[in-house]
């Protein structure tokens, strides 16, 4: 092979690496947001579900050190071990699948709209994002919620060892401390919600 057939193809390899890299952005293609499959656009979704925002906080729950999360509602990076330190929450972990999740959630929205309510945040897992979003937006809930994907474990679910049954509750308490919510495993009014977090403070 000739010096001129070296460069040649030198030449070649470099421009096609420059089309593959520039390619997406002549489309008008966004680049994969956190918590969206490659090339989706959770924009739209986002923007009607109108999730609050994450909690961010000061501190550390040690069970959740360096546990990191997309905000389901924004994208942004949720540090968990920070976010839920210094105050008492309810973390719900559930997925768009889970029939009782589904009857959950709203008795989930009420209670954190009641005075003296704990925070509460979601945590969905084992299903997609926009199908997240879209179910926050037809049940009308709007809690801060953070994705820990689709597969059949993530960093939430394996720092707080969570069960195969959904959905999950823990409470996490100002000093630090996370315990699942067992009596009961789900919640079937927003009375037993203020119950459980009143017998756990």
């Amino acid at each position: 092979m000739t010096t001129a057939t070296k460069w040649a193809l030198a030449v070649g390899v470099l421009a096609l690496a420059v089309l593959v890299a520039v390619l997406p952005n002549l489309r008008g293609e966004q680049p994969a947001q956190p918590g969206a499959a490659a090339g989706e656009d959770l924009g739209p979704a986002r923007a009607a579900a109108a999730l609050e925002p994450c909690p961010r906080g000061e501190g550390t729950v040690e069970q959740l050190a360096g546990v990191e999360v997309p905000c389901l509602g924004d994208g942004s990076q949720v540090d968990l071990g920070s976010a839920l330190a210094g105050e008492t929450t309810l973390v719900n972990v559930w997925a768009t699948w889970c029939g009782p999740c589904r009857e959950e959630l709203p008795l989930l929205q009420e209670y954190a709209e009641r005075p003296g309510a704990a925070r509460v945040l979601a945590v969905q897992v084992q299903s997609g994002a926009r199908e997240g979003l879209e179910l926050f937006d037809e049940l009308g809930v709007r809690l801060p919620s953070v994705y820990d994907g689709e597969g059949p474990t993530g960093p939430v679910r394996d720092a707080l060892r969570v069960p195969r049954s959904l959905p999950a509750s823990y409470l996490v308490s100002p000093d630090g401390s996370v315990r699942l919510i067992e009596n009961p495993r789900l919640f079937r009014s927003v009375e037993q919600i203020r119950e459980a977090v009143g017998a756990a403070r």
